[in-house]
């Protein structure tokens, strides 16, 4: 829910129109009924913590029969399972509007000489995003109505039969279901939904990164070409989430084929982002910063992942901390690394002040160390054996050596959350007080959304909109202003990147 309504939803709405050259989106109205129906979900998601006869207990992964029967889990989780899934209904019809949106706005509102392989990797990675969001949501959509049908229903799409629950056999007609439909139906969404939330922000890392180094991303082409390829194989990798639900190792080794594969475009990436970075004048922004730990944290948590993706490894490091340790870096530190990138460097432009960088390099460096503190010692314990969702962990005599480590990362968590404190208190006086953006173009970085006001106008553009004339990368031109050219820069001679671009 925060990442999607952040990366995707917040930065995308901003974005978009603003790089594409446009004045709005394409279905203002629709935009709105995303954002409404998105806030809806959150509401209902949280209210469900609230009901009577408990909050749902089937976990975030919402595992059948334990969701699918209203009377299991001893607590008689009825409304609040059933808010559960009806926020997930609300979450994924507002990701489909937004999508439907995002997908027609890139492809048909460009302006004047902004073709696809001029479109900075941001909009991309949106664009991607959003196909990826049409072709997964559904899925997690249908699976949530035959979750409620067997619910209020009686049908039996997750229940098998002969259930027994609490010594007692379930009465009923309930024939025919298999819980394993289920983990195929969410999964099938879940993994293509990592990357919902990891592509925008990997465009965003990269543009970011882009400026910084004052130099063009390494590779334009094949950045483009390894999102789409991420994106393709996302959807045909879900399985390595359940090699120890019973499945045949023949099909656990093709999974593991096809799970080793989507490294192969990741990693291109990551060599395009050192190609970046080689031989840089980078300038050490704090958005600079952020951008390049979100490479740290991509990176270190991919390298986790590989064991994960291979079933002769993942079997017996399945529900330890070490894919808690992965999960976290690669899906939640790594996002959120992009996103605090993004925000100390559109911030100018969304409010026409700049957050106070002291602040924000020291929020950088207590959260970059704070994370690593936090989440790699959990792959030493995953190695060791202990479990997760374990209510006290010391009761097992092999584990109790563990106890050091657990300690040492609750108090590093304790100083990564605090520090979150000070880029809040940034933000909202930044707002208020920050210094104030006297150009338009502070960073001195080449895309359409810099030559505009900064905080953008009604329409962000004036009478006309602009023409472009280049990539979105003409960083270190030689006898260019200021060592750059924007994309709205008339084309004299051949640019750099012309003959590609």
């Amino acid at each position: 829910f925060l990442f999607t309504a952040v990366l995707t939803g917040g930065f995308g709405n901003f974005l978009i129109p603003l790089q594409i050259g446009a004045r709005d989106m394409a279905f203002p109205f629709l935009n709105a009924l995303s954002y409404w129906t998105f806030l809806l979900s959150c509401i209902v998601i949280f209210s469900a913590l609230f009901v009577t006869g408990g909050a749902p207990l089937g976990g975030w992964t919402a595992y059948a029969p334990l969701s699918a029967i209203p009377s299991a889990g001893g607590t008689n989780q009825q409304m609040g399972m059933t808010l559960w899934i009806s926020a997930i209904g609300l979450f994924t019809a507002s990701g489909l509007m937004g999508g439907l949106n995002y997908v027609t706005t890139i492809l048909t509102m460009r302006t004047k000489g902004l073709s696809m392989m001029r479109l900075p990797l941001t909009q991309w990675s949106l664009l991607i995003t959003s196909i990826l969001g049409l072709l997964a949501f559904p899925v997690l959509l249908a699976a949530a109505i035959l979750l409620v049908f067997d619910r209020a229903g009686g049908t039996s799409f997750f229940i098998p039969a002969g259930i027994v629950m609490n010594g007692v056999p379930l009465a009923g007609d309930h024939i025919g279901g298999h819980p394993l439909l289920w983990q195929h139906l969410f999964w099938f969404f879940g993994h293509p939904e990592v990357y919902i939330v990891i592509l925008p922000a990997m465009g965003m890392a990269s543009d970011i990164l882009a400026t910084f180094c004052r130099k063009p991303i390494f590779s334009y082409r094949m950045m483009v070409y390894s999102m789409a390829s991420i994106a393709g194989l996302s959807f045909i990798v879900w399985g390595h989430h359940m090699f120890v639900s019973g499945m045949s190792p023949f099909l656990g080794s093709v999974f593991t084929l096809t799970t080793l594969f989507i490294a192969v475009p990741s990693a291109v990436k990551t060599f395009n982002w050192l190609g970046t970075v080689w031989g840089a004048r980078i300038r050490f922004t704090t958005a600079a910063l952020f951008s390049i730990g979100f490479i740290s944290m991509f990176v270190s948590g991919g390298l986790s992942g590989i064991f994960l993706g291979t079933s002769s490894s993942d079997i017996p490091l399945q529900d330890t901390y070490f894919p808690v340790a992965h999960f976290h870096l690669v899906m939640a530190i790594a996002p959120l690394f992009a996103a605090f990138a993004g925000l100390y460097f559109w911030f100018p432009k969304m409010f026409g002040r700049f957050m106070n960088e002291p602040l924000g390099k020291l929020h950088f460096w207590v959260s970059f160390i704070g994370a690593y503190c936090v989440f790699f010692p959990m792959h030493v314990l995953g190695i060791v054996g202990e479990m997760r969702r374990i209510y006290d962990f010391t009761q097992y005599d092999f584990l109790k050596d563990a106890q050091v480590l657990n300690v040492f990362i609750s108090i590093s968590a304790f100083a990564l959350a605090s520090v979150q404190i000070i880029f809040i208190l940034n933000f909202f006086a930044s707002i208020y007080a920050g210094k104030k953006a006297t150009e338009d173009n502070p960073w001195e970085a080449t895309t359409l959304e810099w030559t505009t006001p900064c905080p953008p106008g009604h329409g962000n553009f004036a009478d006309e909109l602009p023409v472009v004339h280049r990539w979105a990368f003409d960083y270190g031109v030689p006898d260019a202003p200021g060592d750059f050219l924007p994309q709205t820069a008339p084309t004299v001679g051949t640019p750099l990147g012309a003959t590609k671009h």
